[in-house]
């Protein structure tokens, strides 16, 4: 029989495990099995690493500061999601710096692959040494630091595309649609694979006929563009399937299937400091059911061998497995 006493007792110890529960926060594991048949060899395209600040410092320059995401918990992700593969992104948070990258790759050994950030300061040896490791591509972030001066975009790419283009290594991007447009021309002359991040940062809200959604299509369409299917939560508020995200999925299957990979974008940094804390607090992960969202690829692609072109063929020939 529950006392008065006893109820305050359970309160207060709820009270604790909330808490601890919250200082232990850990990484969103898939809540959801995954229900169709992951082709052997299947490959998250697009996941981060940040692994003990004390070895594996963040960037003064960030702006955000993520709660820790280990290679064991990605392991446990990827058992869960029938995932044999993965390629490991470096986020904004470590600037230039792609030792958590490096350090995720190693762990996970050769079904590993990474794209690295780098500047005018990363020597060419820096470039050998991070091929040997498995790295295939570099990235330029211009959502999360606020690039929205064509210009800029422009040079950054030129320049990126120049360092790549005797490696073979591709130039992935993380933007908006507007700047696809700006940008449009010098893509379909790359000599380098280009790959857009997140749908290319299309907001499902303003639909398909959104500005620079039609680019990218025909970038897609052309053979001169790859965009990751990924992190739909960012496009698409819509939780948790999304479904407003359905015609951009299939609108660039359908332009290309060969050119379009899959990802979970996990474990899901939330990249906006909250309003009244610093840019050095701790931002919780969002909490995604990663399970849940693998299962909206046989939605966006119900024929069997697409998700196979998908998941497996074009990260194959992407990444060099």
């Amino acid at each position: 029989m529950l006392t008065r006493r006893s109820m305050m007792l359970a309160s207060i110890a709820a009270g604790v495990m909330m808490q601890d529960r919250t200082a232990a926060a850990k990484a969103a594991q898939p809540a959801t099995p995954v229900n169709f048949d992951v082709p052997a060899g299947a490959c998250d395209c697009h996941t981060h690493i940040h692994p003990d600040p004390a070895k594996f410092p963040f960037f003064a320059g960030r702006v955000y500061t993520p709660e820790l995401a280990s290679p064991e918990e990605m392991t446990a992700l990827h058992k869960a999601l029938k995932m044999e593969r993965v390629v490991i992104v470096t986020p904004s948070i470590y600037g230039t710096d792609n030792s958590a990258t490096l350090f995720g790759m190693a762990a996970r050994g050769p079904t590993a692959r990474g794209v690295a950030v780098i500047d005018d300061k990363t020597s060419e040896s820096d470039l050998d040494m991070m091929g040997k490791a498995g790295i295939r591509g570099v990235r330029l972030n211009l959502a999360t630091g606020g690039v929205n001066d064509p210009n800029v975009a422009r040079s950054r790419f030129t320049n990126a595309v120049e360092r790549m283009k005797a490696r073979g290594w591709h130039v992935q991007i993380y933007t908006n649609t507007p700047m696809i447009t700006a940008v449009k021309d010098l893509i379909m002359a790359s000599p380098v694979p280009v790959v857009f991040d997140h749908f290319g940062g299309a907001q499902a809200a303003l639909g398909v006929e959104q500005p620079g959604f039609s680019d990218l299509v025909d970038l897609v369409k052309a053979g001169k563009a790859y965009v990751k299917i990924s992190g739909a939560y960012r496009a698409s508020k819509n939780g948790p399937d999304y479904a407003d995200c359905i015609p951009f999925a299939k609108a660039l299957i359908s332009a290309n299937s060969d050119r379009i990979v899959w990802g979970t974008d996990w474990p899901h940094p939330d990249s906006v400091t909250p309003a009244g804390k610093q840019i050095s607090d701790v931002t919780p992960l969002l909490q995604i059911d990663d399970g849940r969202l693998l299962n909206q690829l046989p939605v966006w692609a119900p024929d069997a061998a697409i998700r196979k072109k998908i998941l497996v063929d074009n990260p194959a020939q992407l990444y060099g497995f």
